[in-house]
């Protein structure tokens, strides 16, 4: 932020006579005005009275030395890349960075918390629901479906496959749609600040740290590796999605590549982010919110070789909303993450 000052020279009386024109010699400095500058400074000659050292000026009556006066101080209120062509802008923008990071850490641990109209009762019930909705639609609804209409998944394609996971994976989002429309269908209409998706605001920033501690994230899945390491006798399993990859088939990735980056992150962070996370904040501060939504975010994945980046990857997210209360970024960040895993998978 830059401030202007003015200055007024009211109080000083005029320096000059009430004729209409005079002449006066003034003695302008070399910091007021620029001498042919070159690279190796000002270019001056004392043996020419009249070049670059003395002027004539003619004041009218009226005229005050206000003007004069600024003139003189100019570099003064220069600022400081104008005055020295070798000023480093590394600073400024270094100091850009750690103000935005101040404000943000600081809009996260003084948030102020959602305005909640229901109660734990309510939010036990939510996710409860959303649980049994995810397991019933994928384990038993749609492999019901599948079987009546003749088809079975371990006997389909790589493509056909595909889109039997995006398929599910869209069932299971709706069915986790239609449990908060109904569950909170009695509240409505719901305080400002719920489920809000807007393009609008400066949340570009808070995206692209978050994407820079994906590194850390992946560093976090190493480490939680060496404390709970996958025992000897575990099968190893190759996921739908890794065989397509690895048959190279270019339709099949691109459906899975839908699940992974459009689907899930939307579905996932509506719950966590948009329902659960602001609900808490009826009973804990926001900062604990954003942990505890953390924790049953990476529950919810059952894997305990990947809790600690997951809770990481949570914190990020759920910081990330809490500083804009909009969900959009914290989806195109989850949407990141597992493009960037599925990348990682196709090398």
């Amino acid at each position: 932020m830059s401030a202007s000052c003015c200055h007024t020279f009211s109080h000083i009386p005029s320096l000059f006579s009430p004729p209409n024109c005079r002449s006066r010699v003034l003695k302008l400095s070399k910091a007021s005005v620029p001498l042919n500058r070159t690279s190796g400074g000002y270019n001056s000659s004392s043996s020419k009275p009249f070049r670059n050292k003395w002027r004539f000026s003619c004041f009218r009556q009226g005229d005050t030395s206000s003007e004069f006066l600024r003139a003189e101080s100019t570099e003064d209120k220069l600022p400081e890349e104008l005055v020295n062509p070798q000023f480093d802008q590394s600073n400024v923008v270094k100091s850009d960075w750690i103000s935005n990071l101040r404000k943000a850490t600081k809009s996260v641990f003084g948030a102020e918390p959602w305005t909640v109209p229901w109660k734990a009762r309510t939010i036990v019930q939510v996710m409860l629901l959303w649980i049994a909705s995810f397991w019933l639609v994928g384990s038993w609804i749609v492999p019901f479906l599948a079987h009546a209409t003749g088809y079975r998944k371990e006997s389909l394609s790589y493509r056909g496959q595909a889109l039997y996971s995006l398929l599910t994976d869209v069932a299971e989002g709706l069915a986790g749609c239609v449990i908060l429309h109904r569950c909170l269908a009695r509240f409505r209409p719901l305080p400002s600040g719920w489920f809000r998706f807007s393009f609008k605001g400066k949340w570009q920033f808070d995206v692209g740290l978050g994407y820079l501690l994906f590194p850390l994230v992946n560093r976090l899945s190493q480490v939680n590796l060496n404390l709970l390491p996958i025992l000897p006798s575990t099968p190893v399993t190759v996921s739908n999605v890794e065989q397509s990859i690895v048959a190279r088939d270019p339709v099949a990735m691109a459906l899975y590549a839908i699940v992974v980056s459009v689907c899930a992150p939307v579905w996932e962070e509506i719950v966590f982010r948009g329902f659960l996370l602001p609900s808490l904040t009826r009973y804990m501060p926001v900062w604990c919110s954003i942990l505890v939504s953390s924790v049953a975010f990476a529950l919810a994945h059952f894997n305990m070789q990947k809790m600690l980046p997951l809770v990481f990857l949570g914190v990020v997210m759920g910081a990330v909303f809490a500083r804009s209360r909009n969900l959009l970024p914290p989806i195109l960040l989850h949407s990141l993450w597992n493009a960037f895993v599925f990348l990682d998978l196709m090398k």
